[in-house]
């Protein structure tokens, strides 16, 4: 468990949040969320220490622990990936530690000796015998395989890393557990297990994700940070979400009548107060008018783009013919792909990342294929957007001009009103695109894709570096969107609710059904079951 009495905590002028009182209890896993700003990360740095607030306390049990998902990638590169986890336990390491120095002296001592019985009393106690075996389970969980446990940190891929610090944040199972972006970097059966593990954990988490399908798994309490405060709401971010928007629907509309009944008595009065025979009526409902008050609508901090894709035109019968494709790039090798797309259809690409990209970049003729076809039908114009943007924001024009470009609108007084609707407010359009933070350049692209009007949209991760609430927008105009569709992501919810047809990328070609992701992976869950039995029921028979 952990409390904040009164936490407030600012910036120069600028308060994050004030009067903080919160209490997060043993069982329950908290989603923080908030705008982009609002100071969610910081909230954890101050809940874990790192940060002293500026009014108030963090109160915590004696003896109850706090660990952080530590986010610096290279802190660990000389240490091998089984001590970094241990390192998830501070006591336990470093009892550990102390304990092989001892035993590695020349001149072992008795002095020695009795300093090293009392490390390994202290070492059992805290189970330290299982640590190591406990560290690996952690490590297997999350994709790190055995022979992986001894190689330094410095060796592995950054995906790699992202998991091996995740486990070393669960290890020891800490009192709280504070996790800003775990599921960052993590592949669908990490995220998976992450999942199954939070959801049966005993103590507190606080989670910071933009990840929905996520924060619905493993969240009993949504933390919202808005109006420099936090409140706390019982349920998870769909819940939160559904229930905020139905609260502000029905505050609308009831001012909505309340103005109505307004404007009726304003008019009432306008036509009768001179009217001898009507002044009384006129007065009476003048008083009625003095005691009717608008709700205090507070809009809220948080912003969502306008995001709508619209084809130029529709798209014929013929839009995408693939044909026995092969394409190798470095150690990515594409082979045996070969697909036709058909009206409608919004097709999630699934599998090893690269190779996905890869396939993306031939369909959108940024690649030729080393033999086999790609045709598009004659109706069908691309718009593309590739996991990696950098290449478009190197120049230094305004995002003005630099939107222009993808337009025949010469008009800029339209472009700045089309960047406003993507939250490019006052004159952040005149900004210079090679200074743009992930996100701004992430709208643009957005807003280049809507003013390209394709009717088949290529998107590679298209919600990378977005809010919450631009992923929401962003999601719901996919699904209404007419035209057909093609696109990698790594969010669950993003794929299961737009998706009509999952390709799964392998080595040896595609597995292609006209499904949903859901029903996808849970038919992919059950035919690796009946091979398992399978192979053991082989096994048992000596076949």
């Amino acid at each position: 468990m952990i409390e904040t009495q009164n936490v407030s905590v600012r910036f120069g002028s600028r308060t994050l949040y004030d009067n903080v009182n919160l209490k997060f209890t043993d069982g329950n896993c908290y989603g923080l969320i908030g705008a982009n700003g609002a100071g969610k990360s910081t909230f954890l740095r101050v809940l874990s220490g790192e940060l002293k607030p500026d009014t108030g306390s963090v109160i915590i049990k004696p003896n109850e622990t706090v660990f952080t998902l530590k986010q610096d990638h290279f802190a660990f590169d000389e240490y091998t990936v089984l001590e970094t986890v241990l390192m998830g336990n501070t006591k336990l390491y470093e009892v550990k530690r102390e304990k092989d120095e001892i035993y590695c002296k020349e001149d072992f001592s008795e002095a020695d000796g009795i300093r090293a019985g009392e490390l390994e009393a202290a070492f059992a106690d805290m189970d330290g015998w299982n640590a190591e075996s406990n560290a690996a389970t952690l490590l297997n969980g999350l994709g790190i395989s055995v022979d992986l446990h001894d190689v330094l940190m410095k060796e592995l891929s950054g995906s790699d890393k992202v998991k091996v610090l995740l486990a070393q944040a669960l290890f020891g199972k800490p009192n709280t557990l504070l996790l800003d972006e775990p599921t960052n970097h993590l592949d669908i059966k990490a995220c998976s297990w992450l999942e199954h593990f939070l959801m049966n954990y005993e103590n507190t988490v606080i989670v910071v994700s933009h990840d929905r399908h996520f924060l619905n798994k493993v969240c009993t309490h949504i933390a919202d940070v808005d109006y420099g405060k936090i409140k706390l709401f019982a349920g998870n971010y769909d819940f939160w979400y559904e229930s905020s928007q139905l609260i502000s629907r029905q505050l609308k509309d009831a001012n909505s009548k309340k103005e109505e009944k307004i404007k009726e008595l304003e008019d009432f009065i306008a036509r009768f107060s001179a009217n001898a025979s009507k002044s009384r009526q006129a007065t009476s409902r003048k008083k009625i008018l003095d005691k009717i008050t608008l709700d205090d609508l507070q809009p809220s901090t948080r912003k969502y783009p306008f995001i709508e894709f619209k084809p130029e035109r529709e798209s014929g019968r013929s839009i995408l013919y693939i044909e026995d494709v092969e394409k190798q790039v470095e150690d990515c090798r594409l082979t045996n792909i070969s697909f036709n797309m058909m009206k409608g259809d919004k097709v999630a690409l699934i599998g090893n990342p690269l190779k996905t990209t890869l396939l993306l970049k031939l369909i959108a003729q940024e690649l030729t294929p080393d033999a086999g076809s790609i045709q598009l039908g004659q109706t069908i114009k691309v718009s593309y957007i590739p996991d990696d943007n950098s290449a478009y924001f190197e120049g230094t024009q305004s995002i003005c001009e630099w939107l222009s470009q993808y337009t025949d609108i010469d008009d800029m007084s339209f472009i700045r009103g089309f960047l406003g609707r993507m939250l490019f407010s006052g004159e952040e359009p005149l900004k210079p695109v090679n200074v743009l933070s992930g996100g701004e350049k992430a709208r643009c692209m957005l807003s280049k894709t809507m003013l390209e009007a394709g009717n088949l949209l290529l998107m590679d991760d298209p919600i990378n570096h977005l809010d919450l609430e631009s992923i929401q927008t962003l999601n719901n105009a996919l699904i209404k969107y007419p035209g057909e569709l093609i696109f990698v992501s790594h969010d669950h919810q993003f794929i299961q609710t737009i998706a009509n047809r999952i390709i799964e990328i392998r080595d040896d070609g595609i597995i292609d059904r006209r499904t949903t992701y859901d029903d996808y992976l849970e038919r992919n869950t059950e035919s690796k079951n009946r091979n398992k039995n399978v192979r053991k029921r082989g096994v048992e028979l000596g076949i």
